[in-house]
């Protein structure tokens, strides 16, 4: 009888999972039968934009954290993937900070083209993720939310792909049940114009804070706060843009900071983080781990220690995103094909420990893009997905945190030459503080 295989997601790294069983079909390989469970309206994940914040119509935490007028805040290039390129799916190079309906355009073009929609239930959440000692089967319990039936089914492997930036870290700071302005997290942030003419404070220093106040700046807010915790982004911000220590209360609209200053404020965005957060996974099979560059309990990231037939996708803290999911992607296929043997449980463990210690001499960004690049380059050496050169992709990124330090409103408007093609980006026709406009025809235009 066929194996089968399970996808919990068709988000970037469930459709990278889809792409490689597809591929490894179409050079003669025999395949299992792939079901993937998606509980959105259409693939894509979170680049599947949707305007609709909390419970969707069926009554599911919303999964989308995009907002309008989201850009990539990377360049393209260190995430193209290697075996279709921005050129193939455009006809033509593109520049190198598309926004966010781009980007959901080039994800799908791969998968529209491999043709593998017919693998993907739409509108159905898993429910419960189970495996059974006696049958060595997983057992899923999924919710068809379109027709509200529930079924039970039996699968010999599963990959949870479902992501881990759809559930909101949300703290709570004395005074905040009696702010009179609007508090939400940046999960919940859809519209940055919503805020033009007001004073924000924005609660975070990492890449959503940085992000979602410069939204607010392009589309007209007063003023912009950000508090840090442990020390500020210190770039070299706007005018009506200010960094202070951890906000410690707020009073009616008076927020109070560590160092003793005080601002009045109209709105507050906690900047602070998501969760890994899988309720539908029984307790044996479920990753525990904050954001980190190496979860522990997967063996070279991807394929679960205590159940091998368990394996995840995309579950890392993020510089590689697209090409990393495919190299996990193609892994996990390996390894379930049988063309990747695994070592004993403590073997497993021990190259796990090894990576997890050098995570912990990771002292900046520089140092974890290495780590990143070096952790994607040993697993595309064991499967045949395309090879390509991360020590310029590494370089590549060296370069956008240089651009980014040397001018953080404009450092969207460099260009950097493809990795796959060797073609050199064009600038885009608009700088992106004057780009107002963020479709896909807009961008897409010519100059």
């Amino acid at each position: 009888m066929k194996k089968r295989v399970a996808v919990i997601g068709a988000g970037p790294s469930g459709t990278a999972v889809l792409r490689a069983f597809q591929s490894a079909a179409a050079k003669g390989a025999e395949i299992p039968e792939v079901v993937c469970f998606e509980k959105q309206e259409d693939w894509g994940g979170l680049w599947n934009y949707t305007w609709r914040t909390g419970l969707d119509e069926f009554g599911e935490p919303v999964h989308g954290s995009m907002y309008r007028y989201l850009w990539s805040n990377g360049p393209k290039e260190c995430l193209e993937f290697a075996d279709y390129t921005f050129e193939e799916h455009f006809g033509r190079p593109i520049a190198s900070y598309p926004p966010r309906a781009v980007l959901w355009d080039y994800i799908k073009g791969r998968v529209e083209k491999a043709g593998v929609r017919k693998w993907v239930r739409f509108r159905t959440a898993v429910r419960h993720l189970s495996y059974d000692d006696k049958t060595g089967k997983f057992t899923i319990e999924a919710h068809d939310l379109a027709n509200d039936k529930v079924t039970a089914e039996e699968f010999d492997h599963v990959i949870v792909a479902s992501g881990h930036f759809s559930v909101p870290n949300v703290p709570e700071f004395p005074g905040f049940r009696n702010f009179n302005g609007r508090i939400l997290h940046s999960h919940d942030f859809r519209d940055a114009v919503e805020f033009k003419g007001k004073d924000i404070l924005i609660i975070g220093r990492s890449y959503s804070a940085e992000d979602v106040g410069s939204q607010c700046y392009k589309y007209g807010a007063k003023s912009i706060t950000s508090s840090y915790r442990s020390k500020p982004m210190g770039f070299k911000w706007p005018a009506n843009w200010e960094e202070k220590p951890l906000l410690q209360r707020v009073e009616n609209k008076t927020a109070f900071f560590k160092d003793g200053s005080t601002k009045e404020v109209d709105a507050i965005i906690l900047c602070t983080g998501y969760l890994h957060h899988f309720p539908f996974i029984e307790d044996k099979l479920r990753l525990r781990t904050a954001n980190r560059m190496w979860p522990l309990g997967l063996y070279r990231g991807v394929v679960w220690e205590n159940n091998p037939k368990l394996h995840y996708i995309g579950m890392q803290d993020q510089f590689y995103t697209f090409n990393m999911f495919d190299a996990q992607a193609w892994y996990s296929r390996d390894v379930i094909l049988g063309r990747e043997p695994l070592p004993a449980k403590a073997e497993m463990q021990k190259h796990s420990a090894a990576w997890r210690a050098r995570e912990e001499t990771l002292e900046d960004a520089e140092q974890m893009i290495w780590f990143q690049g070096d952790y994607v380059k040993e697993l595309i050496s064991l499967t045949d997905y395309p090879s390509f050169d991360i020590e310029t992709v590494n370089k590549t990124f060296m370069e956008w945190e240089h651009h980014k330090a040397e001018n953080i409103m404009g450092f969207r408007d460099n260009s950097y030459r493809s990795v796959m093609t060797g073609t050199m980006s064009p600038a885009h026709h608009t700088p992106w503080l004057k780009a107002m406009d963020d479709s896909l025809e807009s961008y897409l235009k010519a100059k």
